[in-house]
């Protein structure tokens, strides 16, 4: 009826118009002949033919054809109109009945009836609890994938998070602490909910619990319980819940990779070729480890023997692998490598496995501490049953008579059961080419600005990101701390923060639960270093740094501390002499044009505010001795 109406109101001037234009023709012609004439309505437009009856014969058809056309579409569309609706809710019918069907399908299978998992709460936590840093777990997973085989992708999401770890978690959480009714979506191409990565080649495997490669629960130094995973699964709620979640919430598509980005169209596509539209989008792909091109080019075999260390899918291989080896060969000497060494050569006292770690550098971590502190280190890793080749450069891995020789390139062959490939971790940049967004030639990495953003509606996080330093330039950091803290800083940026990155993060590194440190800036072997040492007591270790904090994950209990105006202890610095070779705690500087630019605290625990406000001073010290007192080692 609305059609029929716009079409009269066109039609209508029309009319009168060719009714007034037959009015004046009929009245010219009787002023012809001298009187003034008022026709008969009935025969205005039928006057003698000398007084313009052709053109009145002319809009009168005009005028009729209009009428009949407007009055066919007007009938047409009603009729229309009708049979749509008519059709609508017969597909209404038919949904409703297929899904009354599917409720009474009974499963033609033998065996018991399938018991029903509880479902998740759909109500997300309070938001004051998710500004938090990221938490321990205290109900047990699932052994299997957290997401059902048969749930389906929401078509569009607000938050559309890549990538289910660290950073992508912490991204969800701020982004739900500014937005409580946000709904979040991550996708992982893991069987597994968001985790943290350090325990694997920590705690984990000085667990005495013989089932926890399927708990995933550990103790940490000190004594206390807690999950890998940072929160239950009833944290989330499911995918296809998503869209009709009253209070928003997060929801994580384990085991779906994103393939490709149309960055114009605001969409991804997965590798089921399903399609997901977003508003705002945070790229937290991580890495993937390097290997050896030796390696990669020995063939199968030697590959099928070889571990690439990174996820729990590789933390339970490696475990059973090194339960049913005689040897075992780690292939690198930084924080992976020597953390790895030192956790497998204390079960090969248990065991009689034998444990090899070789590296082209001629100490442990020899490309972050200086020369004496490496080899210091090398010494406290032979001591927990590694046999160290140092300086050690891979020229080829072959496999023969059932065992792998790796033959060096001074001559040395060793020989082994398995090789775990320790060598560093390429950025996973797979979705730039797609999305157009710049990679760092220099550093690796998707190249983004101070507030993380890649793009207008793209942020990225983690190891994946290569951002401007304030301080210390352009870099690429690969650390838990990191990944939380530019997480959390995307998701407030993603919410309209518009915060710029000033965090100094944070790494820390365990050789057992007696050795430790923490780290912060540029620590590279390569700059100028001061190191001040100390003596070290029992309060000095991994061990009771944790029974102090509640926390094993340090990051957590240092990255929300300020350091405003430290004091500086007022005991004084014993002579040096007394404590040569003996690195039981300190505090080591690394210096670039005279300027703090790093800082290495060894077995010195929950003072990382105060190094990280020297290096963001970035001022020239005149004795570092004293600087060193601020962090109170020589106090016991």
């Amino acid at each position: 009826m609305l059609k029929c109406r716009t079409v009269w109101k066109k039609l209508a001037p029309l009319a009168r118009a060719s009714s007034t234009v037959c009015r004046q023709n009929v009245r010219r012609a009787g002023l012809n002949n001298g009187r003034l004439v008022h026709p008969p309505a009935a025969h205005m437009s039928t006057g003698p033919a000398g007084g313009g009856g052709g053109e009145n014969q002319l809009y009168i058809a005009l005028v009729g054809a209009a009428c009949l056309a407007g009055g066919i579409y007007a009938y047409r569309t009603v009729k229309g109109d009708q049979r749509r609706y008519e059709e609508r809710m017969a597909e209404l019918a038919s949904r409703s009945h297929k899904a009354a069907a599917q409720k009474t399908a009974v499963p033609t299978e033998s065996g018991p009836p399938a018991v029903p998992e509880p479902e998740p709460s759909p109500s997300p936590p309070a938001p004051d609890t998710e500004a938090a840093a990221p938490s321990e777990t205290t109900e047990p997973l699932p052994a299997g994938d957290s997401t059902p085989a048969s749930a389906k992708v929401p078509p569009h999401t607000p938050y559309l998070l890549i990538g289910g770890g660290t950073a992508s978690f912490a991204a969800a959480r701020s982004i739900r602490a500014r937005d409580p009714g946000a709904k979040v979506l991550i996708v992982t191409d893991e069987p597994d909910l968001p985790y943290m990565r350090p325990p694997l080649s920590k705690e984990l495997w000085f667990s005495d619990d013989p089932s926890v490669t399927e708990t995933l629960r550990f103790k940490q130094w000190n004594g206390k319980e807690r999950s890998i995973y940072f929160q239950p699964p009833s944290f989330y709620i499911h995918p296809e819940e998503l869209d009709s979640a009253e209070n928003g919430g997060v929801a994580v598509l384990t085991g779906k990779k994103v393939i490709h980005m149309d960055v114009r169209g605001n969409k991804v596509k997965l590798d089921d070729d399903t399609e997901i539209s977003y508003d705002k989008c945070l790229i937290a792909t991580g890495g993937v480890p390097r290997n050896l091109q030796a390696i990669e080019r020995a063939g199968e075999e030697v590959m099928k023997r070889t571990t690439l260390f990174r996820k729990i899918d590789d933390f339970k291989s490696l475990d059973k692998v090194s339960r049913n080896i005689k040897s075992i060969t780690i292939i690198g000497g930084g924080f992976l490598g020597s953390e790895l060494a030192c956790a497998l050569g204390r079960r090969s006292t248990e065991s009689g496995l034998e444990v090899i770690q070789m590296f082209p550098e001629k100490g442990n971590m020899g490309k972050v501490l200086p020369e004496y502190l490496s080899n210091w280190t090398t010494e406290k890793v032979k001591k927990e049953g590694v046999k160290i080749i140092s300086e050690a450069l891979v020229k080829s891995v072959t496999c023969k008579d059932d065992k792998l020789e790796i033959q060096l390139k001074d001559g040395r062959l060793v020989k082994t059961d398995h090789i775990v490939a320790a060598v560093g971790l390429e950025p996973n940049v797979d979705l730039a080419k797609s999305a157009g967004l710049e990679v760092d030639s220099d550093f690796g990495g998707y190249r983004v600005n101070a507030e993380l953003q890649a793009r207008s509606n793209i942020w990225v996080a983690g190891d994946a990101a290569c951002f401007y330093d304030i301080r210390l330039g352009r870099r690429r950091v690969e650390h838990h701390d990191h990944a939380v803290v530019s997480g959390r800083l995307a998701g407030e940026n993603m919410t309209g923060a518009s915060k710029p990155y000033w965090h100094q993060s944070m790494f820390w590194s365990d050789l057992g639960p007696d050795v430790g440190y923490e780290a912060i800036g540029i620590v590279d072997s390569s700059l100028p270093t001061v190191g001040v040492f100390a003596k070290a007591t029992a309060k000095d270790t991994p061990k009771a740094a944790t029974e102090k904090s509640g926390t094993g994950i340090r990051s957590e209990s240092e990255t929300e501390d300020t350091a405003i105006s430290p004091v500086a202890s007022s005991t004084p610095a014993p002579a040096e002499e007394q404590h040569k070779d003996n690195y039981g705690k300190g505090v080591i500087f690394y210096l670039r044009d005279k300027v703090v630019v790093g800082i290495i605290l060894w077995n010195v625990f929950n003072r990382m505010p105060i190094a990280r406000k020297i290096i963001k001073d970035g001022e020239e010290h005149a004795d570092l001795n004293e600087v060193a007192k601020l962090f109170n080692i020589h106090e016991d």
